[in-house]
């Protein structure tokens, strides 16, 4: 059974603003949040799991980020040496690249011959884009589901588990995946917009290029340092959040609002010319986006997983839903 999930990926209109079908949803989706009661009490969150759930809700409360978010990158890894010192030079000398700006890259981290078994599934997919893309038409939902390829090699990859667990100072919990047939073309955004937790911090992403990205196919680009930029929470632009509804639908006041935020800190914008087996990891606050399309039908293929960390609250701050971890 489908269910209200599909519809979501599918469906654009006004629906998608009333909190009483995310309700419903959540209503059949009780086994996924029954692992939530436990969480909420651990952080006093006095709300029940079927209930839509918001940034809003934790105005009140007091706890300390993800380590990643401040300024003792340092200090971390003074008191979890023991640890640090299992990575080799090349990955250390990343990760503190990654506390000071945000992300790291690891270049050519799949050979050749992984790319291409990667690339051969989002091909499967890439004939008939309309069946599995959501309504963005471009973004394929939860490929490593589909695909064991997708899932072994790269989502549950262990090394790359190993590190964003490191890098976040707990398990890093898959969540979902996105397979990209071509460039997002999408603007400027922070993943925790879409995938927030309580407390914050607790989001990373690993995306992979599985083919040569250039100013043709519509590249990477992002804000070295921007993961420290005050968090934008939904209720910080948008005032349409009541009873019923989870506030306006148009998700371009989000990315105005975070344009203005870019040009006041005057942050570096840095596009990428990723080749193929080039392993890119980022903090869930940093920004970044798909720059433009210059030559149509160009492809860019490419794979983006998101992890929680484990033990905290999760949930979709722009939807005003829990998220439903599998």
């Amino acid at each position: 059974m489908r269910g209200l999930n599909y519809i979501f990926k599918k469906y654009t209109g006004e629906l998608r603003n009333m909190k009483a079908v995310y309700v419903i949803n959540n209503l059949l989706n009780v086994k996924k949040l029954r692992r939530n009661k436990p969480v909420y009490r651990k952080y006093g969150l006095r709300k029940s799991i079927f209930a839509p759930i918001g940034s809003q809700d934790f105005v009140d409360k007091d706890e300390a980020p993800v380590w990643t978010m401040r300024s003792d990158a340092q200090k971390w890894l003074d008191a979890h040496q023991e640890e640090f010192l299992t990575f080799s030079p090349r990955v250390r000398k990343k990760i503190k690249s990654y506390l000071e700006d945000g992300y790291m890259v690891l270049e050519g981290f799949y050979d050749a011959q992984e790319v291409a078994l990667m690339r051969q599934e989002l091909d499967k997919r890439g004939q008939n884009l309309e069946q599995y893309t959501n309504y963005t038409g471009k973004k394929i939902p939860d490929i490593h589901r589909e695909s064991s390829i997708i899932r072994t090699q790269f989502t549950e990859h262990p090394n790359i588990l190993k590190l964003l667990s490191f890098l976040m100072g707990r398990r890093a919990v898959p969540f979902q995946s996105i397979g990209f047939y071509e460039g997002s073309e999408q603007r400027a955004h922070s993943d925790y917009i879409h995938m927030s937790t309580f407390p914050d911090g607790y989001l990373i992403a690993a995306w992979v290029a599985l083919e040569p990205c250039t100013a043709e196919n519509g590249m990477l680009f992002y804000y070295p340092k921007s993961q420290r930029l005050p968090i934008i929470r939904k209720h910080d632009y948008d005032d349409g959040i009541n009873t019923w509804r989870t506030g306006k639908t148009d998700y371009v006041d989000y990315e105005n609002f975070l344009e203005k935020q870019l040009a006041q800190a005057n942050l570096e914008k840095v596009s990428w010319p990723a080749q193929p087996g080039d392993l890119l990891i980022w903090n869930g606050h940093f920004v970044h986006g798909g720059s433009p399309i210059l030559k149509k039908g160009q492809s860019r293929r490419s794979v983006v997983s998101h992890y929680f960390g484990e033990g905290v609250i999760c949930y979709h701050d722009i939807t005003q839903r829990p998220a439903l971890l599998f």
